[in-house]
């Protein structure tokens, strides 16, 4: 393993046309780049992830595993606008509006500047996804093989009224807020199944008073809430949710068919039954709209009780999956 580093560029320019200065990106890599700089997969996390690709996707990143380090350079950065160790919100005020393809471009700055001369891969769910999919379309020669998870090319109005709930939780009340929209989060990353399984109806005491009974569920969201609290920072989960509702691989190239023309990579795309935020219908059509254009496409999909998150929790079905489509 690498260990935590710091990519550093002096000046970085935005789509929405500002520019940063003295820009950080945080990343970690695992494996050993080869002679040919070919070899490397770039792991894209989620809406509150970081750079321990390693921590948080342990049963996929390591020797011998699905993202095998004695073959594949992996590496994963803290997105641009994050709050792990690269510039974001904490860094400057005003922080100016950070796009996904503000992500990718700062992605592909790290990874040339490590001897990166293609990517083997590129893969990550929820907004990984986002960017997984944007890299194809930004760079297509580049990217040998696209995975993207649980995601879309284009935000859907479901995902965005979401994103719109948390925002106005976290503008009406800072750090209370910010607990409120990891609550709201975690309805939509779970499925109806798993809550009923896993709590039902029962109570955290139920020889209580009926007025002073707390339902299970409460306590778990509750316990979520505070617990984000500790780790992330407001001001960074509203700069990466107004990236997510704009995120749209065919804005400014002529719409979406156009975009999807552009994509080179093999793509493996994968969906989830269960999944509320992001449909299993919706991942099909996605996946079938780029077959449409021509491209090489497989789409699997995930059994799970774990809803949208499963591609953090079901180990076993993603290494099938994308073991299947690396080799």
């Amino acid at each position: 393993m690498g260990g935590c580093q710091t990519f550093r560029l002096d000046r970085f320019a935005l789509e929405g046309g500002e520019q940063l200065r003295d820009v950080k990106i945080a990343f970690e890599t695992y494996g050993e780049l080869n002679a040919r700089g070919d070899n490397a997969i770039l792991v894209c996390h989620a809406l509150t992830g970081d750079a321990q690709a390693g921590v948080w996707w342990g049963s996929l990143i390591g020797p011998g595993k699905t993202l095998d380090t004695d073959r594949y350079y992996v590496i994963c950065s803290n997105v641009l606008g994050g709050c792990a160790g690269s510039t974001g919100p904490r860094s400057c005020d005003p922080f100016p509006l950070i796009t996904i393809r503000d992500m990718v471009h700062a992605q592909r700055r790290l990874v040339e500047s490590i001897g990166v001369t293609s990517l083997h891969a590129v893969i990550g769910g929820s907004m990984g996804g986002l960017q997984a999919i944007e890299w194809a379309v930004t760079f297509p020669s580049f990217v040998k093989r696209c995975i993207p998870i649980a995601t879309s090319c284009q935000l859907s109005a479901l995902a965005i009224a979401y994103n719109h709930v948390m925002r106005t939780a976290i503008k009406s009340d800072g750090v209370s807020g910010l607990a409120l929209a990891r609550k709201i989060g975690m309805i939509t990353y779970r499925s109806f199944d798993l809550f009923q399984e896993r709590f039902g109806r029962a109570s955290k005491r139920p020889e209580a008073p009926l007025a002073e009974r707390v339902f299970q569920i409460e306590s778990y969201l509750e316990h979520m809430g505070q617990k984000l609290i500790g780790r992330f920072d407001a001001n960074s989960y509203l700069c990466l949710l107004k990236a997510m509702d704009l995120h749209d691989v065919g804005r400014d190239r002529g719409g979406i068919e156009a975009a999807l023309d552009r994509i080179e990579s093999d793509v493996l795309w994968i969906g989830i039954n269960t999944d509320h935020l992001y449909p299993a219908q919706e991942q099909r059509d996605w996946a079938n709209r780029i077959a449409e254009r021509g491209k090489r496409v497989i789409y699997r999909e995930i059994e799970s009780p774990f809803g949208h998150d499963a591609f953090l929790i079901e180990g076993e079905q993603m290494s099938r999956f994308v073991g299947e489509f690396l080799s």
